[in-house]
């Protein structure tokens, strides 16, 4: 552990004095934006933005210095943020953890995330913090103290096994997430094309197994991210490499995958990988990027059993929509064109579910979108 930290410590240097800019107290939207620093990027680390109150969209600066800072997420109450580096260091990727103060991240610590090239991080009600580690296939389980450090590296869980598609040749731990209103994990697989489900035992501090074990999806599927209906017992899982959203129904701990349906038009016969899903806060309407098509799909959801139907694609206007956020009151959505280095801000239709285009932004190399 020592030879890892002594080697990321030359990679990572906090910015908290970086910009000038003050980030306005009224009824501007500060937003963090975590991206890729590989390669020809521009980027340094982690920026803030600005979403104006007509949904155009201003930079504030840089805000971290880190490598590859491809994820972020806060703690339950928003005086952390965490950063997923995907990297590879003495064999392990690292997360980042930064004390917010005002309009500043602090640098707190820097520990393994249990595995290579982690591209998620979450963290619990309960301070627990989860990595989904792609290329080890594995979740690494840590936890943020009450000093806002991260502890060591508590425990590890191993996937085994693979998929049918030529990209499932391994396991690929993509996400994971802690169910609403339980103590339960999903963990989302796109190497064995499975979630797999256990819970955190606080007495050891390890992921224990739960049923059910496994939920396999449709063969050569590539589950990446889901996302919960916000009052019903649904599920939609985006799957990255056949282009389909599954919805998934939870009786109690019994887990049943339902229909699928594609994210894309029906005479589109370009490459094409699905990245990101969201669902609105009314649970009436859900989005989903596609990475080829450069879209943003939109679903109407029934009431009456979450089926999904399709409404429409909007252009994202910019190449390779990995990721999109929808503002805390739903009003706007935001997405990041990873390769061609820009932001897009789209008005939503809160009634009918559709996006106007608002305003678009230079950013390098954007792939996650926090809203504070």
């Amino acid at each position: 552990m020592k030879t890892f930290l002594s080697a990321l410590s030359l990679l990572i240097i906090t910015s908290c004095s970086s910009s000038k800019t003050t980030v306005s107290k009224s009824s501007d939207r500060p937003f963090y934006v975590g991206t890729y620093t590989r390669n020809d990027s521009k980027s340094k680390g982690i920026y803030q933005y600005l979403l104006k109150k007509d949904g155009t969209l201003q930079k504030v600066g840089l805000k971290a210095t880190t490598k590859n800072p491809s994820f972020l997420s806060f703690n339950a109450d928003k005086t952390t943020l965490l950063a997923a580096n995907e990297l590879e260091i003495d064999g392990s990727g690292a997360i980042t953890a930064y004390a917010i103060d005002n309009d500043s991240l602090v640098f707190k610590n820097t520990i393994s995330s249990g595995g290579t090239n982690p591209c998620f991080v979450t963290t619990t009600s309960n301070n627990y913090v989860l990595a989904a580690n792609y290329n080890s296939g594995t979740v690494g389980l840590l936890q943020l103290q009450d000093d806002g450090h991260l502890s060591q590296l508590l425990y590890t869980q191993k996937h085994v096994g693979k998929g049918k598609h030529d990209r499932q040749d391994a396991p690929h731990a993509h996400s994971v997430w802690t169910v609403p209103n339980s103590n339960q994990i999903i963990a989302v697989d796109l190497g064995t094309n499975q979630l797999w489900f256990s819970e955190i035992d606080t007495q050891t501090n390890t992921l224990k197994p739960t049923e059910p074990l496994l939920l396999d999806m449709a063969e050569g599927a590539g589950p990446r991210h889901l996302t919960f209906h916000p009052n019903k017992p649904y599920l939609y899982v985006l799957n990255e490499l056949n282009n389909t959203i599954t919805r998934v129904e939870k009786n109690n701990n019994n887990y049943t995958a339902k229909e699928s349906i594609s994210t894309l038009p029906d005479a589109f016969t370009g490459e094409n990988t699905s990245a990101d899903i969201h669902i609105s806060n009314d649970g009436k309407f859900v989005y989903s990027s596609n990475r080829g098509h450069d879209s943003i799909v939109i679903f109407k959801v029934d009431p009456d059993n979450g089926q999904l139907t399709f409404i429409a694609h909007e252009s994202t206007r910019g190449k390779t929509p990995r990721n999109f956020s929808l503002t805390p009151q739903n009003d706007f959505l935001i997405v990041a064109n990873q390769h061609s280095d820009n932001m897009v801000s789209f008005k939503r239709d809160k009634k009918t579910g559709l996006l106007t285009f608002v305003d678009t932004i230079e950013a390098p190399r954007p792939v996650c979108i926090l809203f504070e």
